[in-house]
């Protein structure tokens, strides 16, 4: 299976750059999109051969996930069952066979840190809810954290700053500890490998980033992962696709 996620950052303003025919250019089995904006699955997109589910915010023009699959689900769950995080639409399982494959967009949290609280209590309640799961997991999506130094062109100026708090940082490596594989990272060590970069400063040609785009497996699945990478040269967005490829 192909796995690839992206943070469109708008999904008008990424059909408007182009992304159906790089789908279309693309071979993927499953694709997950974060931050859709959008509360219904345009035009564009119904006319591509995969199921597609849709799971807008509340709030109009904010938050939102779309996955598409040509691979039929035995089922679909939307949200982690918490209506805080849920009415934001930031979650969709869909559950296989051997695994659960989610979509997940993390919460920001936000300028002078004002969401930093309600991040930590998603990523408790986020994680409840795939410790309840009965199969391995795939997990990919935005989590909005640089996990490592390696992760970010600039550390030092970073600290304390919204993807880069220690209590972010703390839950990221909390969870791995639980029996999940930060998938990059079997392939790739060294830093210097972004999925975000600013609009401003020119940061994405002079590769000043953050990696807080990540494909997580269940360690049972470990072995099973083929390729994990950062599609850095797609454009449409301030984030580049991530992708996994699992037997």
């Amino acid at each position: 299976m192909k796995l690839l996620s992206w943070n469109v950052n708008g999904l008008r303003a990424a059909i408007g750059k182009g992304i159906v025919n790089t789908i279309k250019s693309l071979d993927y089995d499953v694709l997950m999109f974060q931050e859709v904006r959008s509360d219904s699955i345009p035009l564009d997109f119904q006319t591509l051969p995969y199921e597609i589910y849709i799971f807008p915010s509340k709030k109009k023009g904010y938050s939102g996930t779309m996955t598409l699959t040509r691979i039929k689900p035995i089922s679909v769950k939307y949200g982690i069952g918490v209506e805080d995080f849920d009415e934001e639409g930031r979650t969709i399982t869909l559950e296989f066979n051997d695994f659960y494959v989610i979509n997940s967009y993390f919460p920001n949290a936000g300028e002078g840190l004002k969401r930093l609280d309600f991040k930590l209590r998603f990523n408790s309640e986020f994680e409840k809810f795939v410790l309840s799961l009965n199969k391995p997991c795939i997990i990919c999506g935005d989590f909005n954290v640089a996990h490592e130094e390696i992760d970010i062109a600039r550390p030092k100026d970073n600290v304390n700053h919204a993807g880069f708090t220690p209590q972010e940082r703390e839950w990221m490596t909390h969870f791995l500890s639980l029996g999940f594989v930060d998938t990059f990272r079997l392939f790739v060590k060294e830093g210097g490998h972004y999925s975000w970069w600013s609009y401003r400063f020119h940061a994405r040609e002079k590769n000043i980033g953050w990696r807080i785009d990540y494909c997580v497996v269940s360690e049972k699945l470990k072995n099973r992962v083929k390729r994990a990478e950062i599609l850095e040269k797609i454009m449409g967005s301030d984030h580049a696709p991530v992708i996994l490829e699992i037997e």
